[in-house]
């Protein structure tokens, strides 16, 4: 499995006022999308993420978001090494997502893109 980037998850009170300043720290242009009522803007390495609270909760447990070339091959890697995939592939405004419990506990998003 090659790690093409991996994303730090910031979970904020205010993404329209959180935006400005990363997007000038990153020096990049948000990309906004909502997911689940949780409203998400990438920007650079940083994943601002604002909603409903009960939402929120569970994002915080998520340690961060790890770009892959594929899903899949992730999938049967985690799985063969005993993690356990809390969250099966599913489809995202770019690509596809899993989310795994690795064996000490931690929590990964794992993501890839296709056009």
């Amino acid at each position: 499995m090659e790690i093409l980037g991996a994303s730090l998850r910031i979970c904020v009170a205010d993404i329209e006022t959180a935006i400005p300043f990363y997007e000038r720290l990153a020096g990049g242009t948000a990309q906004r999308f909502e997911r689940g009522g949780v409203q998400v803007a990438a920007i650079g390495s940083f994943l601002l993420m604002s909603g409903p609270e009960a939402e929120l909760e569970i994002l915080r447990k998520v340690t961060a978001t790890i770009a892959v070339k594929d899903v899949d091959e992730v999938h049967q890697l985690l799985t063969g090494l005993g993690a356990r995939i809390l969250v099966e592939p599913v489809p995202t405004p770019v690509g596809r997502n899993l989310l795994a419990m690795h064996p000490d506990g931690s929590i990964f998003e794992y993501v890839d893109q296709h056009s």
